[in-house]
């Protein structure tokens, strides 16, 4: 008994509870990845698009762990370049280009440009897992711009390039101790480094690809509302890993963003669902219009999940769904949003939701809310972090802030983009299937199909003769 007391199998550095957690929250992030987003998407579009949609977020997931691990975690947290004088823009730019492959580069202790008031408690493995998933999924998001045209080839090359130069900038500027985090800019778990920049990559990339066929754009039903809800619903409850881990550490302000992410969901899709009952035609609630209110509230909170309190997310779920409905309604209908091919609305639930949630951490992020520690004779560390919004400190400061991050990530990610699939267009011979293609899908792309005409038995039984 005494030697399982003595002899504890892990580093005295190691917090097992926080440990733990981060692997788990790591892994329902994975989750709203694969299989949910494949779900979602694949159930959101005809039928003929379903392989080519899972292959494209199966093939792009995998593409983002290898990046991360052999460069991408370095860029993005680990130490910074300093590429220029010491305080200066280009000093927090960016990280050193560098592998975690090595037994050290996995088994130490945690230790990057974010690193928090109180030092981590596991591993770096555990941390650039936990970065991974955020990393892996941002693609992901951006790809309902593109789908039933994007060329595979393309896709293949276009992640690997924007995860290196446009989301390990910004991830670096804003959770790697870079520029706008030295400023004072906050973003929770991604509204601007992952939701804010994939509307903006999905609606330039849309523009450039250009649109779908026109009988695609004219017929895009779903072809299955049950795998559309299936996969709503792992990215709703995947999301309590999503915001739930942002603090890095298994404490009560976990907990409190948890909480604040369901709250703000609920208060989405019930906004969105209340106004097409009452401000639409046809007066009736839709289950399509209600998940674009969830993904709203989801992506609302996010900026700010642990630093607003039960009220702030209730307004933030309202105030983003709102916005957001009106712009798909009308918003849409103006240039040059109505000339660019948007399959998914990509730009609107999370762009203009990202963006909204960001600003409204400039006004309702409570300083109460303590997210490390809690000041006082109980705590040793250097003291408790909060983020005071105007409604608190009458100050707007903070919403300053993040308007200025904001618009850092609108342009660079808008202009990056641009580039990258310019360069992509080259060496692809293009960034759209042929028309020929097209009018096929998944048979034509990938010899597959998700729903064969034929029976199983029937294909046997046509070999074996």
């Amino acid at each position: 008994m005494l030697y399982a007391v003595t002899n504890i199998p892990y580093p005295g550095w190691v917090n097992p509870g926080d440990n733990t957690w981060q692997l788990v929250a790591a892994t329902l992030v994975g989750l709203m990845s694969l299989p949910g987003i494949a779900v979602l998407y694949g159930g959101l579009l005809q039928r003929k698009w379903v392989v080519n949609t899972m292959l494209m977020v199966f093939s792009g997931f995998s593409l983002v762990v290898l990046v991360w691990i052999l460069w991408g975690y370095n860029l993005g947290f680990g130490p910074l370049a300093h590429l220029g004088s010491t305080g200066s823009f280009w000093s927090g730019f960016i990280g050193k280009f560098h592998p975690i492959t090595s037994h050290y580069g996995e088994q130490n202790q945690a230790v990057s440009g974010a690193n928090t008031l109180i030092p981590f408690h596991y591993s770096t493995a555990t941390l650039a897992y936990f970065q991974l998933v955020f990393a892996a999924i941002t693609p992901l998001l951006f790809l309902g711009s593109l789908l039933s045209r994007f060329k595979f080839k393309a896709w293949l090359l276009f992640v690997p390039l924007w995860i290196t130069f446009v989301y390990c900038v910004n991830a670096a500027l804003l959770w790697g101790g870079g520029f706008f985090a030295q400023k004072g800019a906050v973003d929770y778990s991604g509204g601007y480094v992952i939701h804010l920049s994939a509307g903006v990559t999905g609606f330039v990339a849309a523009a450039i690809v250009g649109p779908r066929l026109a009988r695609d754009r004219n017929h895009a039903l779903p072809n299955n509302l049950m795998m559309v809800a299936i996969g709503a619903g792992i990215l709703w409850l995947g999301w309590n890993g999503f915001n739930g881990g942002d603090p890095f550490y298994a404490g009560i302000d976990a907990a409190s963003a948890v909480l604040n992410t369901n709250v703000a969901t609920a208060a989405g899709l019930l906004t969105w669902m209340g106004m097409d009952m009452v401000f639409t035609k046809e007066h009736k609630p839709t289950f399509l219009g209600a998940i674009n209110g969830m993904i709203c509230g989801l992506v609302g909170i996010t900026p700010s999940a642990g630093w607003v309190d039960g009220y702030g997310a209730i307004l933030v779920g309202l105030i983003c769904s709102t916005i957001v409905w009106f712009a798909w309604n009308y918003l849409s209908k103006v240039r040059p949003f109505s000339k660019v091919d948007d399959a998914l609305g990509v730009v609107y639930t999370h762009g203009i939701a990202g963006l909204c949630g960001g600003l409204l951490v400039g006004l309702l992020a409570d300083p109460g809310m303590v997210e490390y520690g809690v000041a006082g004779k109980n705590y040793t560390g250097s003291g408790s972090f909060s983020v005071g919004g105007w409604f608190y400190t009458h100050s707007f400061h903070q919403l300053w802030e993040q308007f200025l991050a904001a618009v850092w990530v609108i342009s660079f990610s808008a202009i990056a983009t641009a580039i990258l699939l310019y360069i992509v267009k080259f060496v692809c011979r293009g960034l759209r299937e042929s028309d020929e293609v097209l009018e096929i899908g998944d048979l034509a792309i990938h010899d597959e199909e998700a729903f064969p005409r034929e029976t199983f038995a029937e294909r046997v039984s046509s070999l074996s003769r």
